[in-house]
């Protein structure tokens, strides 16, 4: 097994990366994730979407558009325990971000940087970290990676 394979909570819906070493590793802040997951954030790992391999015959999809983005995400994830796998977001289309809670094993995981950090909850972000970028709404927004430009909406 792979750095970076997993499974959900059910074990039907299996997933291995070709490449041991992911694109980016980060926290999402944006509402559709932080509802996916059921918590305040979720922690996702990037890797190249024709590396990714997923197998499991109760892999559905659930698409959703972003509120900020305005294109269409498809979030994958298994049909039986409700466990969420992979999102497929159009405005990244070479990359699939696996969510770190799937992995076999996540102890190696060390965020690199924290997105759509203007929907965080107050209280659940933390940007004295000076080893990770913060970007405010989204990964490609100039100027965006200094912490004291963030500042999170009350939601």
């Amino acid at each position: 097994m792979g750095k970076l394979d997993g499974h959900c909570l059910c074990g039907e819906v299996t997933y291995t990366v070709a490449n041991e070493d992911p694109v980016i590793t980060g926290i999402c802040h944006c509402t559709e994730c932080r509802r996916q997951s059921g918590a305040a954030w979720s922690i996702v790992v990037a890797v190249s979407r024709d590396e990714i391999e997923i197998t499991g015959d109760s892999l559905r999809t659930f698409d959703t558009i972003g509120d900020d983005t305005r294109v269409p995400v498809h979030r994958q994830f298994c049909g039986n325990c409700g466990s969420p796998i992979v999102s497929l977001a159009e405005w990244a289309p070479e990359l699939a971000f696996i969510k770190a809670g799937t992995l076999e094993d996540a102890s190696w995981l060390e965020p690199e940087l924290e997105a759509w950090c203007e929907s965080a909850l107050p209280w659940a972000l933390d940007t004295s970290r000076e080893d990770r970028g913060y970007f405010p709404r989204g990964l490609d927004t100039e100027g965006a990676d200094e912490p004291s430009e963030v500042q999170p909406v009350s939601s």
